[in-house]
């Protein structure tokens, strides 16, 4: 391979190990302040409808900023996957399971990606007259998450990150970084 060549695969190489590592250090330090509302964007949710591990620590997470007053309500977004249980609906019973009333939780069953999460949030919060919202998903996901909010018009959205870690976030934190890109130049 020709020296130059070398040089600007070094070059692209770094430029996305840089936004990679940017990526993951913005999502795991966390932006909490009162808000009027959690999101928890949806993940896999079993076929039995209950919340895969995955999805349980982002609804703990939530469920920590509720009990501890940083939000009086949780709005839980999500698709239906082929499992054929909507996220949203099954993040609903799992949070009145552990105690919230069905009256602070919101549910969107029709966020079937982060991007229609962040336009059916700015939808619901003006119906339910609420302003401020701290999004709660996995540390590599926070990142686009809020620029997708920044988008809808929703700005100082915070943010949150269960301790939740398995080896599949290796291959999530390289798709976030061409992600990322993607969603800067969608609008």
């Amino acid at each position: 391979m020709k020296q130059w060549m070398r040089w600007i695969v070094s070059i692209v190489v770094g430029v996305i190990v840089l936004c990679a590592s940017l990526i993951v250090a913005d999502g795991l330090t966390d932006d909490i302040h009162r808000s009027d509302v959690a999101v928890v964007l949806g993940s896999k949710v079993n076929p039995n409808g209950t919340p895969s591990p995955r999805l349980q620590a982002r609804l703990g997470r939530a469920l920590e900023l509720y009990k501890n007053g940083w939000t009086p309500r949780i709005l839980v977004s999500g698709g239906t996957g082929v499992e054929g249980v909507p996220e949203g609906t099954a993040m609903k019973r799992w949070l009145v399971s552990q105690g919230v009333p069905e009256t602070a939780i919101i549910v969107d069953d029709q966020g079937v990606d982060t991007r229609a999460t962040a336009r059916n949030t700015a939808v619901l919060l003006r119906a339910h007259n609420l302003h401020s919202a701290i999004v709660v998903s996995q540390y590599f996901h926070i990142s686009r998450t809020k620029l997708a909010f920044a988008q809808e018009g929703m700005t100082g959205v915070g943010s949150a990150h269960p301790d939740y870690f398995e080896a599949r976030d290796f291959y999530s934190i390289a798709r976030e970084v061409p992600g990322y890109v993607g969603y800067l130049v969608q609008r």
